[in-house]
């Protein structure tokens, strides 16, 4: 089976192109966000361009040198 590309609206998934099943054949499937909109142009939804340069900078690493930085959470309370 092909991956079947399809739009939310109004509490429904509408495929974008012609699905090859029969009608009212109960299938699965596990939603993830298209790369690209209907129209080809990038989703200005939940993950714009701010967001995944966001999640970028915070699944990078950092080394502090604490081995415990927990030890260190009121540090900066008045």
């Amino acid at each position: 089976m092909k991956t079947v590309h399809a739009v939310f609206e109004n509490g429904v998934f509408r495929p974008i192109s012609p699905v090859d099943l029969p009608e009212r054949t109960e299938v699965e499937f596990e939603p993830r966000l298209s790369a690209n909109g209907a129209d080809g142009e990038e989703p200005s939804g939940p993950m714009s361009e701010g967001l995944k340069r966001i999640y970028t900078i915070l699944g990078e690493r950092y080394e502090s040198g604490y081995i415990d930085t927990a030890a260190r959470h009121d540090e900066h309370q008045p």
